[in-house]
């Protein structure tokens, strides 16, 4: 796992899918991505999900579907990398290598179907509903299964997705580029480990570029081109997800949660964090309680 972003799935050039749970006390944090398809199901853990201009979080209970060099991290929250921490992560993962079929995905019409999530490159998702509930199902006999039990199960999966239809929510815009080059990854995994060390506090420009080895004009092009974002969108957006955990699992006040998570203006965080969810700060913990 030398290279940062060409994360490599260990498995055979010859097999068409791989079984990966992960148990530790936090996820992988690095930006990564890799040529398979990526089925998720977050089992325990929570954190934040970034995937280009996608920032939000996961909590256990929670299905993510990504296609092809689809440059993403799950970053677990702070309390997980405490070194006498107790919380524990995991997550059980299924890939699929479309390599694998070779010349046989663009001429055997029973793997027709198949070529759509050719088109999800770049992109992710998140899987509700009755397809959610299905996909569990498998994923509760997956571990045991090989060979064309297991060949079966990964393509039910697929067939789930691609029924799913209102079930699958895009969480992300397609970029102008599809993955990202390996120096371009890392050029990204440190400026987005630096943003997720340093949100809560002022953050210039010039610091992040800095990071990229890049001048503030060549860095705002670098950025906004990978994530269509500009970088204080962006921040203002990590800071925002923070504040929806702190509005979710704490009784703080709303202007105790502004100041955490850097704003020095209480009517800024009112309207920023309208402008990203749409409704004001205790509006958002009204709702969130009640559908919990």
């Amino acid at each position: 796992m030398a290279k940062i972003i060409s994360f490599q799935i260990p498995k055979s050039h010859r097999e068409f899918v791989r079984y990966q749970q992960d148990r530790g006390r936090h996820f992988y944090d690095r930006l990564h991505q890799h040529p398979q398809l990526q089925l998720t199901v977050i089992l325990e853990g929570k954190g934040q999900f970034l995937s280009g201009d996608y920032v939000g979080r996961f909590q256990a209970g929670d299905v993510f579907f990504l296609g092809e060099n689809a440059p993403h991290v799950f970053r677990s929250d702070p309390e997980y990398f405490e070194e006498l921490g107790t919380l524990t992560s995991a997550g059980d993962t299924v890939f699929f290598d479309f390599a694998a079929f070779g010349k046989a995905l663009g001429d055997l019409e029973e793997l027709e179907a198949l070529r759509k999530f050719k088109e999800f490159s770049g992109l992710c998702f998140q899987i509700f509903g009755e397809s959610k509930r299905r996909i569990l199902e498998i994923f509760e006999v997956f571990p045991p299964s090989v060979g064309l039990g297991r060949f079966q199960l990964a393509i039910q999966l697929l067939s789930i997705l691609d029924q799913s239809g209102e079930d699958i929510v895009p969480l992300n815009r397609p970029t102008l580029l599809r993955g990202l080059s390996e120096r371009d990854g890392k050029r990204m995994n440190q400026v987005m480990q630096f943003l997720l060390e340093n949100r809560f506090r002022p953050i210039a420009l010039e610091e992040a570029a800095e990071r990229a080895n890049l001048s503030k004009e060549a860095f705002c092009r670098f950025f906004k081109l990978r994530t269509r974002m500009t970088f204080t969108r962006y921040l203002l957006q990590l800071r925002i997800s923070e504040a929806q955990k702190l509005l979710q699992e704490t009784d703080l006040g709303i202007s105790e949660i502004a100041f955490k998570v850097g704003f020095e203006n209480l009517s800024y965080f009112n309207r920023s964090f309208k402008s990203v969810t749409g409704v004001n700060p205790n509006s958002w913990r009204k709702i969130d309680r009640s559908a919990s």
